[in-house]
């Protein structure tokens, strides 16, 4: 390799120059194979459902089927898998969430049904939270009597 100056490169400066072209180019490959990956594990629009609508329904809302063209109309305008509220005409809220992925339906219900669906997500919450650390505490138990020479399996 020859320098604009006309003298020489020497190999080892060439290889330097290559591994730091390389080196700003990993963070982006690192991104481009990771992406796709996380993606993998997002819930999708119908698993959220899935999971969401039996806890709505225990908290005591009401399923509205949009089974006609104004039900279906008032589904496709509010926003799917959100919890929404107005005030009815006596001055109390309701509250109601649509759901167009599993059952296209509005899941309709009071104060009474909302607060039992909070307290329902938080129980639910809770008990993940307990499995995940579960299954953390099993792992690292399996991993330690990997190492363990007097370690028998039963």
């Amino acid at each position: 390799m020859k320098q604009a100056d006309g003298g020489h490169l020497s190999a080892s400066t060439a290889r330097g120059r290559a591994w730091a072209g390389a080196r700003r180019g990993l963070p982006i490959l690192v991104i481009a194979v990771l992406l796709p990956a996380c993606s993998a594990f997002q819930e999708t629009p119908a698993q959220k459902a899935q999971r969401i609508d039996p806890v709505l329904s225990a908290a005591g809302f009401h399923m509205v089927a949009a089974d006609s063209p104004k039900r279906q109309e008032v589904l496709a305008s509010t926003a799917p898998l959100t919890m929404r509220y107005y005030l009815a005409k006596d001055g109390k809220p309701r509250y109601f969430f649509a759901d167009p992925y599993q059952c296209n339906c509005l899941y309709e219900g009071d104060e009474k049904a909302y607060q039992r669906y909070q307290y329902l997500r938080l129980q639910q919450k809770l008990v993940n939270e307990e499995e995940q650390g579960a299954e953390l505490n099993q792992s690292a138990a399996m991993q330690m009597n990997m190492y363990d020479p007097f370690f028998f399996p039963y």
